[in-house]
């Protein structure tokens, strides 16, 4: 455990001193705040959005760039460079404990910079609109660290052994296939079926594709059946209502959580580095 905590603190100390990360908090924070101070601008009135609309008004901005920071910079970190790494798995230190710990490490990195996001625009909206639907923003923080984690164990997959050009080219196809390719494909394949076959094919691809997953289950946490209409309701018929639906979710983020991260300390530990 000492081990562990060692690499795990020594992978966030390089995480936080990263361009990297201190330009994605930057980033993030900036938009996290313009977004919540411009919802109702947006839908045509004026102020400030509660907690929950700017949850789902955020939605969207966290799919698309938390799975794209947490691989590249899980990439950066995690793929060995020749000399560092041969010095660093020449320790008497198992492998795995290495992995984990830089994994941990780079959670740490990767909420502290999020936290910079949420916490500015949440301080904005308690301090113009109130703590109403605060529950709904604290699901949707949930939410991107649950990403934060399946895509840095993506990370670790792709770079366990490999070589870094490579596991980054790799990551940036993952990524837009995930986040934008898996869907548009879906829905193509949707579109030539029958209407209860395509339901069946648009159900299994939000419960395969983490993406999906996590926003499904975060824009029925807050909003329920009003968050896609007729399609959520058709969702919860196919799984056997709310608990049903948390249960599949939940199992299908498990296991993005825990299979990237076995296969690639696997890849690892087989690696000639």
């Amino acid at each position: 455990m000492n081990a562990l905590w060692l690499c795990a603190r020594q992978e966030l100390t390089l995480a936080v001193r990263s361009r990297w990360t201190q330009t994605f908090a930057l980033v993030f924070a900036a938009l996290a705040v313009a977004v919540a101070g411009t919802g109702y601008i947006l839908s045509g009135g004026s102020g400030v959005q509660d907690f929950a609309r700017t949850a789902v008004s955020l939605v969207q901005l966290v799919l698309l760039l938390v799975p794209l920071t947490a691989l590249l910079i899980g990439v950066l970190s995690l793929c060995p460079e020749r000399g560092a790494a041969e010095l660093l798995f020449s320790q008497p230190v198992a492998r795995p404990t290495i992995l984990m710990g830089k994994l941990l490490g780079l959670f740490a990195a990767l909420f502290a910079a999020q936290a910079l996001g949420f916490g500015a625009a949440g301080l904005l909206i308690f301090n113009r609109a109130g703590e109403e639907g605060l529950s709904g923003f604290l699901l949707l923080v949930l939410a991107a660290l649950l990403l934060t984690a399946i895509f840095l164990g993506l990370a670790a997959l792709l770079s366990g052994g490999g070589r870094r050009t490579r596991a980054l080219a790799l990551a940036l196809v993952i990524w837009f296939v995930a986040v934008v390719l898996f869907d548009v494909a879906a829905l193509g394949l949707a579109s030539l079926l029958p209407s209860g076959p395509a339901s069946r094919v648009l159900i299994v691809a939000v419960l395969v594709n983490p993406v999906d997953a996590v926003r499904t289950g975060t824009l029925l946490a807050i909003e329920g059946t009003a968050a896609f209409g007729p399609a959520s309701l058709a969702f919860l018929r196919f799984t056997r209502g709310p608990w049903g639906a948390a249960l599949l979710l939940g199992l299908s983020l498990l296991l993005w959580l825990a299979v990237p991260v076995l296969v690639g300390t696997w890849r690892l530990k087989r690696a000639d580095v």
